[in-house]
């Protein structure tokens, strides 16, 4: 019987080849890789909202105010603050500064009578635009700073020249090297007031050069200043601590500086960005809900804007809110609008991205022009994502509405700023099916608690976390 298996092949034999092993053996080893984990929001869109919410203390009074309590001694109590990766980001800068911090809830109280450094941690000053407002507050009080430029959202240059103009103008000695701002007092008696006029109207300029000359000898006058309402809440609380300033909330600033500063107790005003996301929440989902509470006066341009639109928009108390956008007679739906920014009582640059991702649902064609910032339509190429009809030329995009064309639909997205980001949340509110937005670390940096407010109100909304494969 023949046999089923073939005869075994004989190799050859060849020479044995002695291991190697080395002496060293951890040179050859690579380091564990640390995962970063990479959060996301999943919102399944076409839900209508309803209900109440409630907004948090202001990010953009916070991160100054906090700053500011490096002006007075002793201990200052500030309530509302909002809990963010920013308002946290500030509180280890004064931390790095010798300053305790200690939180309670939604309180901060601030210690900085241990300051022991004049220069902030430079890692923490680069992840946020906030974290430079301590320049003013060291000098007027220590007489030296050193801080490295600030960082924050990639929307555009913004310069510190009028930082420096200003402070020199008090009498300070400033320079930019290395990537730091050096400021020092030369004459021994601290900033002298002075009169000068900012060349723009910068917000983070004014307060900047506005806590710096609450502790210059005599006064100072500052002109063509930042008008927002947070340069009123900052001007609150340093007039609490002792400071005498005059005009805020105007476009002329009158100070009278103090020898010295002591800490108080100040509650940070509400957020208008804030409420002005959950008013066009309700708008690009056609819902109806009640916001609370709500800055007097503060949002009068996005109130026109949304109520030219077809919005209905009522007073129900003295801070609270309703906005409905559900629509009246069948067919019914809300208009496109125009809008330009600009600085207070213009409409806000902060809310331009978000009211592109409503325009993109509303009939007709829409012209919006960014005129704060040069880099501020980022965000676009990932609205088109889902659907939406913009073109862009600069710094002005032409929103084609959806006229009779098929709705927004969900989308896989990446936001790289903010604001940026959240215009893309509510546009997966409004589309059908499923929305992956991935990058959130940039929208915690100004919305607390987004995602359980959003459910509050009856959003499809969750926050999940994957790692890099």
């Amino acid at each position: 019987m023949a046999s089923k298996f073939n005869p075994p092949q004989y190799l050859p034999s060849t020479p044995r080849t002695e291991l190697y092993f080395p002496q060293n053996p951890k040179a050859f080893i690579s380091p564990p890789t640390t995962l970063i984990p990479d959060p996301k929001l999943v919102i399944n869109g076409g839900s209508t909202l309803s209900g109440h919410v409630t907004i948090n203390g202001s990010k953009n009074s916070a991160l100054p105010i906090l700053a500011a309590t490096l002006c007075c001694s002793g201990f200052s109590k500030l309530k509302n603050v909002p809990c963010l990766s920013d308002t946290t980001t500030m509180a280890s800068i004064l931390e790095s500064l010798g300053a305790r911090v200690t939180s309670f809830g939604g309180d901060i109280v601030v210690n900085t009578d241990g300051i022991v450094s004049l220069e902030p941690d430079l890692s923490d000053i680069g992840k946020i635009r906030g974290g430079f407002f301590v320049l003013g507050p060291l000098l007027a009080r220590f007489g030296e700073a050193i801080v490295g430029l600030p960082g924050g959202c990639d929307i555009g240059a913004r310069p510190v020249d009028l930082y420096i103009h200003g402070l020199r103008a008090l009498g300070a000695t400033v320079e930019l090297r290395d990537g730091k701002v050096k400021a020092h007092v030369s004459n021994g008696k601290g900033l002298t007031g002075a009169s000068f006029r900012l060349g723009y109207p910068s917000v983070g300029a004014t307060e900047t050069l506005m806590m710096a000359a609450c502790m210059a000898e005599g006064k100072t006058v500052i002109s063509n200043a930042a008008q927002e309402p947070e340069i009123i809440d900052l001007a609150g609380f340093l007039t609490n601590c002792g400071a005498v300033v005059e005009g805020a909330g105007t476009d002329t600033l009158y100070i009278t500086g103090r020898r010295k500063l002591y800490g108080s107790e100040y509650s940070i005003m509400p957020d208008r960005i804030e409420v002005g996301t959950y008013m066009l929440a309700a708008a690009i989902t056609r819902s109806c809900i009640s916001i609370s509470p709500v800055p007097h006066s503060n949002l009068t341009c996005l109130v026109d804007k949304l109520s030219g639109a077809g919005c209905k928009i009522l007073q129900l108390s003295d801070d609270t809110l309703e906005l409905s956008a559900v629509p009246r007679t069948i067919g019914d739906d809300l208009r496109g609008f125009n809008i330009k920014t600009n600085p207070f009582p213009g409409f806000p640059t902060d809310l331009q991205q978000l009211t592109m991702a409503l325009l993109s649902t509303c009939n007709g064609v829409s012209i919006i022009e960014e005129s704060v910032f040069e880099n501020r339509m980022s965000h676009v190429t990932e609205l088109q994502k889902f659907g939406a009809k913009i073109q862009v030329c600069g710094n002005r995009a032409t929103v084609y509405g959806k006229g009779k064309a098929s709705p927004l639909r969900g989308s896989q997205v990446n936001t790289t700023d903010l604001r940026g980001g959240m215009s893309l949340v509510l546009a997966g509110l409004a589309a059908e099916g499923i929305t992956e937005i991935s990058g959130i670390s940039h929208i915690d940096r100004g919305y607390e608690s987004l995602e359980m407010k959003l459910q509050g109100l009856g959003a499809n909304v969750i926050r999940t976390t994957t790692f890099p494969v």
